[in-house]
């Protein structure tokens, strides 16, 4: 997400007023699992999740058939040092946004599940945009 600092915080003050700002607060387990699943094809860039977006043959990229490679920040030690340092970081960033009272939270493991929640926040702040023929 952005900003992840509060300096990231400010220089984006300096640039837009935000009206809504939306913070996906997910399990920290969770998160290190999901990240931890990730392995690329590093040539394409293609990335694959062995939990739920898994290559046909493991560790083997589908279209090419080249060897997948897990990035060394996706190692769980790696991850898990990464969210620590993201939840420090992040703490100052929902507390000013939060202060503002346009700090949206929702809670879940599950993107199907905590999906329709943040569209009907968005559908109820954001107009609908009109095609020239609905117009």
């Amino acid at each position: 997400g952005f900003p992840r600092t509060l300096g990231q915080a400010k220089a984006l003050d300096g640039i837009c007023e935000l009206d809504l700002v939306i913070s996906l607060n997910i399990p920290f387990e969770t998160l290190k699992d999901r990240l931890s699943a990730r392995w690329v094809h590093p040539a394409s860039g293609r990335v694959y999740n062995m939990d739920f977006n898994p290559p046909q043959v493991q560790g083997i990229d589908d279209l090419t058939g080249e060897p997948l490679v897990q990035r060394e920040d996706d190692k769980p030690e790696a991850v898990a040092a990464r969210l620590r340092k993201y939840k420090d970081a992040a703490k100052p960033v929902i507390e000013l946004y939060k202060n503002r009272g346009i700090l949206h939270s929702f809670s879940g493991t599950e993107t199907n599940k905590i999906w329709p929640y943040v569209y009907t926040l968005l559908s109820n702040k954001i107009p609908p945009v009109l095609s020239d023929e609905e117009n």
